[in-house]
């Protein structure tokens, strides 16, 4: 993707299911579930590269012996950086007391981070926060081994104020207004009302408090706790949690928007934010990873008890789109195939931008993460190239010459890696004229293989703001002195903001938007801005439940053509020598291509939750306000 926008988070929940030294003698080391953590994470890092953090549960450890360990970083290189600690905290026990080489009790009781229980995470820093006390996982402790509470997810909440407080209502003090807090308090809350009844039920049978504790631990209902917590919730979530002594869970939230998948044999129970993560880390079939239904929890109880749990009753799924376009591996089958059907289909539109003349066109792709929609789109056109080649042949009636089929047959379309995209280049002058000659060499080209004569054809996964393809791709096509540049996004126009984990919170930085406002301006409709301000303000203090999306009005009066037309004009450097289009994916054709996944917001409008509609609806306020600040 040429314009860099974050994704929220990855998860990865293990629990090994049986003795520490079961996996000592079927795979050489105690320290299996650290090795499959870090491959878990490694595998995620395109979720998250600026904090990453694991905690660790130790089952039935004594009275005084350390059972939970932490460890986060916001490094670098975070993943990297967290095992590195762990490795060399190990190295060093192990250098130390050499007695503990084929000890797994012993290493247990003295190494950190072996246990049975893990939850890794991996991050993008949102809001502009980025330091250590943001990173996932977060801890509430208490002296009280069912007490204790570590979370992680990969979430946003669109209410975070209601939920700080109905906190506050509860008597609770809570250090910031931040949905990781207000979320994990909240579970944290039901979580201590269900030991305090758990607790009577016990004095009552005439349980002594050690007794108690055991079976308050025992009898915890994970289910009821998550219920009670969420009941409020409205966002996009896959939050994972442990309790102290063992309990642990993965819940969904009711539209699917975030992904949630696991797999379970008799030796482990994994859940991931991706399926072919957890294939190729357990080398398991396709078929064998399992998606988490919406609205349900994965519940693994310390004794190895698993259930599937409703927590929410479920909404009509609307899984996010972009983790299909852009964000989840490609290295998924239904991924893989969804990407390459998303060039196959909006082939069509570039072939009239081209005037079917394939013949002197030359296809490419922003790399890297266009390159599988880069294959479908050629593959379209080779198609294309076929069905003339036979229709030609066809119309000759047996009467070509081999020279005549052989002029037909060696017509190929042409393909070539035409942008390069260098190592990041460091702005190290603050002057705006520098930083922008910076930007503008981001991306380098391939010469000598397009002709003056020819169209480019580009493909990118999608256009959200365009400031990478007007300072710097444009510019370097341009430089090959074609005839005419296209640049075709695999995703339809981007509209609206996301309020569920992607970080595009703000209107005004979307190039759709500015394009909308251009038109507006053109055809003497600007009134309607102030209209649709209006409409918002005046739901200022309605109900979630009760405010409409009137931002759907400031596009309502243009045809895509005619707002992608604009973008082409809007993109377009000065002095550039070439044809400039812009040409989008219809919304129609990426369902078809990701028909699980049909959460389309940020192209529609259409959001998923009541939240929704308020944040949209904010974010308009705030640029017409002139407001620098997040919807949410």
């Amino acid at each position: 993707m040429s314009d860099a926008i974050k994704h929220e988070c990855g998860i990865a929940l293990l629990r090994l299911l049986k003795p520490l030294e079961y996996y000592k003698e079927k795979y050489g080391s105690a320290f299996y579930g650290i090795q499959k953590m870090y491959l878990l994470m490694e595998k995620q890092h395109n979720r998250g590269q600026d904090g990453a953090g694991l905690a660790s549960i130790k089952f039935d450890m004594e009275p005084g012996q350390r059972y939970i360990s932490r460890v986060r970083s916001n490094d670098a290189q975070p993943i990297k950086d967290v095992f590195t600690q762990i490795n060399d905290r190990i190295n060093f026990e192990l250098e130390e007391h050499p007695e503990l080489h084929d000890n797994v009790q012993l290493q247990k009781e003295t190494i950190p981070y072996i246990g049975e229980l893990f939850l890794g995470h991996v991050r993008y820093g949102t809001f502009g926060k980025n330091n250590i006390e943001s990173v996932h996982p977060f801890l509430r402790q208490n002296n009280w081994m069912h007490r204790n509470l570590i979370v992680a997810g990969n979430f946003n909440m669109t209410n975070v104020r209601e939920l700080f407080q109905d906190l506050v209502n509860l008597g609770q003090h809570p250090k910031e207004m931040a949905d990781t807090v207000t979320v994990m308090e909240k579970i944290g809350h039901f979580l201590d009302d269900e030991v305090n009844d758990v607790y009577k039920e016990c004095k009552k049978e005439g349980l002594s408090k050690m007794e108690a504790s055991a079976a308050i631990a025992e009898r915890l209902n994970i289910q009821r706790i998550l219920e009670r917590a969420s009941r409020n919730w409205d966002g996009g979530y896959a939050m994972a949690g442990l309790l102290g002594h063992g309990d642990a869970f993965v819940m969904r939230d009711p539209a699917g928007i975030r992904p949630t998948y696991y797999y379970q044999d008799d030796e482990v129970v994994v859940v991931a934010s991706e399926r072919p993560v957890i294939q190729t880390v357990f080398d398991v079939p396709f078929d064998k990873v399992q998606e988490l239904d919406p609205g349900k929890a994965i519940i693994v109880k310390k004794s190895g008890d698993v259930s599937i749990k409703e927590i929410r009753t479920p909404l009509i799924k609307k899984a996010c789109s972009f983790e299909r376009i852009y964000f989840s591996r490609g290295s998924d089958a239904e991924i893989y195939q969804e990407r390459k059907d998303l060039g196959k289909r909006v082939f069509p539109a570039v072939l009239k931008a081209i005037d079917n003349d394939t013949d002197n066109t030359v296809f490419s792709y922003i790399p890297n993460t266009a390159e599988t929609s880069f294959f479908g789109m050629a593959e379209a056109a080779q198609d294309f190239l076929n069905q003339r080649k036979a229709k030609a042949i066809l119309e000759a009636k047996g009467q070509l010459t081999d020279e005549q089929l052989h002029k037909i047959l060696d017509v190929k379309i042409r393909t070539e890696k035409i942008a390069i995209k260098d190592a990041k280049l460091r702005t190290f002058i603050t002057e705006d004229s520098s930083r922008d000659d910076l930007v503008a060499h981001v991306y380098d080209v391939t010469y000598g293989v397009v002709k003056h004569t020819d169209h480019l054809v580009i493909i990118d996964d999608s256009i959200v703001r365009g400031t990478t393809l007007k300072q710097s791709i444009i510019k370097m096509m341009d430089r090959l002195r074609p005839k005419s540049i296209v640049v075709v996004s695999s995703a339809p126009q981007i509209r609206f903001p996301d309020c569920y984990g992607i970080d595009m919170a703000k209107l005004e930085g979307l190039v759709a938007f500015k394009a909308a406002l251009e038109l507006l301006k053109e055809r003497n409709m600007h009134n309607l801005i102030e209209e649709v301000y209006q409409k918002s303000k005046a739901q200022e203090n309605f109900s979630d439940a009760e405010v409409v999306n009137y931002v759907k009005e400031i596009y309502a009066p243009f045809t895509d053509e005619e707002i992608s037309d604009k973008i082409a004009q809007m993109l377009t450097p000065p002095n550039t020598s070439a044809t400039v289009k812009v040409i989008y994916q219809k919304v129609e054709d990426l369902h078809k291509a990701c028909p699980k996944n049909l959460g389309d917001w940020y192209f529609t409008g259409d959001y998923p939750t009541a939240g929704g509609n308020r944040v949209v609806n904010r974010a308009f306020m705030n640029f017409y306000e002139g407001k620098d600040a997040r919807a949410y």
